[in-house]
């Protein structure tokens, strides 16, 4: 009888609860439903899933209906994303490898040691490398640690690179603006001779006069040591001094000696340390995003040195994800494709082109370019912000996850990312973190503000790309890949898959699409060796980068 009483109290009390509670999630949900576009901006405080108040736009109902600046197809897919992330705000648990590595057996056993050397000092006798390097900070990167092989391989004395003023990046800043020049010096000591500068005696020298300056027209991209050997050594000892004039990928991934390969790991992954200034601001980021947390992450200590806090690890509530958002408008225009802005859209990108990509324009006039569908088909074009934003939600984000977002101006300013910053709240960038006073001494250095999403990004629980051929995606999943010991998770989507997704929008349900999503997603987290032909400084596990326990590692 006392059983029987139990059991009914017990049932008006889940009743009572269950009366209470449903309103309140039937109120949240329709919430989310009706409100999807936020015009406001990002605030810096972190919203907690079990909070009280869901705060969400008042604008999803117009996400499909051709509303300024731009047009989505994905308005059905968007809503039942809206419906997914409310549901799942309640439920404590995610898909199990989601802030794993998948394959973590595999990848625990390769170590980093390009640290390793077996060969004796170059003298430097041969001349004097100088190099003003072209492109963006990563692109820059890639070429200061080629150059250090090159010169390796010529046996000349390297003068600290010099980067390239560009019109598009309009950064003045060079090298020692950005990493530790004395490390750097001191670290390649037993490698390769530099200096900051040439001897007085040579600095008069007409180099052009004397034909020592060599550009990208005079080498082809990925070019093999012998030509250097056979073009540039005979310049390079006749004058004493050649300068390359841009070095944009102009030394082939393969065939490299392997410790010259070594080399340029060593250069990538341990000579190259970002200056105080950098570090410090990098270590604020990292500190706001992991809510200030006591203990540093696996990577903190290789990124911001001194700046970073005790090691330990990091408790799932101070977890975040970085992404980086590929998205820029030169992205957009060079990609030809249609991104649902209609022919204002389809103006102002090929204005765009004719400006900075008239090669493009010309080909574009001349050739017979794919359709933008069938571009899209292939996995060709950027990912939309909505199309990740689905993706993110498909592979079982909560709602309330951090999320740093890295990157540029996002063409569409932030009206293109109201679908992501609605459905994720919690995303901030480096100006939402930073005060104005703390960012103020980055604001006219592009290349500075990139060395700040570069570290924030590989400290990341989780990164994710949208866009697999981005330099700064390239480069800080190479780092995670080195230092993470198997535990720094990289979201690599396969555009081509997604594409194919993506084209059932009007069609699809939410449970197929998450299961396809993540299917998708987890092929692409295989781990594999480095292929033959590609970067070491995006695939480092190679014998010349770091070292399997299961593998006899190459002789010397």
């Amino acid at each position: 009888m006392k059983m029987t009483k139990k059991i009914k109290g017990f049932k008006t009390r889940s009743c009572l609860a269950i009366g209470i509670l449903l309103p309140f999630f039937i109120l949240t949900n329709f919430w989310m439903l009706s409100r999807i576009q936020d015009s406001g901006s990002l605030k810096l405080r972190f919203s907690k899933s079990n909070s009280s108040t869901v705060s969400l736009p008042d604008e999803l109902r117009k996400i499909g209906k051709g509303k300024k600046p731009h047009k989505t197809a994905y308005a059905r897919l968007l809503y039942k994303a809206a419906h997914a992330l409310a549901d799942n705000q309640y439920r404590s648990t995610e898909p199990k490898d989601l802030w794993l590595e998948t394959y973590h057996a595999v990848a625990s056993l390769w170590h980093p040691c390009a640290d390793q050397r077996v060969w004796k000092p170059s003298e430097g006798n041969n001349g004097y490398i100088m190099v003003t390097a072209n492109g963006g900070i990563n692109q820059q990167r890639v070429a200061v640690c080629n150059i250090v092989a090159v010169a390796r391989l010529l046996n000349a004395t390297l003068v600290i690179p010099t980067f390239m003023f560009s019109s598009v990046w309009r950064d003045t800043s060079q090298f020692a603006d950005i990493y530790q020049e004395d490390y750097f010096i001191d670290y390649l000591k037993p490698d390769i001779h530099i200096v900051k500068e040439l001897p007085k005696e040579l600095q008069s020298l007409d180099l052009e006069a004397i034909g020592s300056v060599v550009t990208d027209v005079d080498i082809a991209k990925e070019a093999k040591p012998s030509f250097y050997l056979k073009n540039i050594l005979p310049l390079l000892m006749k004058n004493r001094v050649v300068h390359f004039v841009g070095f944009g990928n102009r030394l082939a991934s393969d065939p490299i000696p392997y410790h010259l390969q070594r080399l340029r790991c060593r250069c990538n992954f341990h000579a190259l340390q970002f200056t105080p200034k950098i570090q410090a601001t990098a270590a604020l980021l990292i500190q706001r995003m992991r809510q200030n947390a006591t203990h540093s992450g696996i990577l903190d200590e290789n990124l911001v040195g001194r700046f970073a806090k005790s090691k330990g690890k990091v408790k799932k509530d101070f977890r975040y994800l970085a992404l980086h958002l590929r998205f820029e408008i030169d992205m957009v225009a060079h990609s030809l494709c249609d991104f649902g802005g209609g022919e204002e859209e389809k103006k102002e990108l090929q204005a765009y082109r004719e400006i900075h990509f008239p090669g493009l324009v010309e080909l574009n006039n001349t050739t017979k370019i794919p359709s933008p569908e069938r571009l899209k088909a292939e996995g060709l074009c950027p990912l939309m912000p909505e199309e990740t934003v689905l993706m993110l939600a498909g592979l079982g984000f909560k709602r309330d996850t951090r999320i740093f977002l890295a990157g540029a101006h996002i063409y569409g300013g932030k009206s293109r990312l109201n679908a992501l910053t609605t459905l994720f709240p919690n995303m901030v960038t480096k100006e939402n973190l930073l005060s104005p006073s703390e960012i103020e001494p980055f604001l006219n250095f592009s290349s500075q503000l990139a060395a700040l999403d570069f570290i924030t990004c590989s400290a990341s629980d989780v990164f994710a790309m949208t866009d697999s051929g981005s330099q700064l995606s390239s480069l800080v999943s190479g780092y995670r890949v080195y230092y993470g010991g198997g535990k720094m998770p990289t979201i690599r989507p396969n555009k081509r898959r997604l594409a194919d997704i993506f084209m059932k929008n009007d069609t699809i349900e939410w449970k197929v699409f998450e299961t396809r999503i993540r299917k998708a997603v987890r092929q692409n987290k295989r781990v594999f060796s480095r292929p033959v032909g590609r970067s070491v400084y995006r695939y480092p596990r190679c014998s010349e980068c770091m070292c399997n326990t299961q593998e006899a590692i190459r002789p010397p």
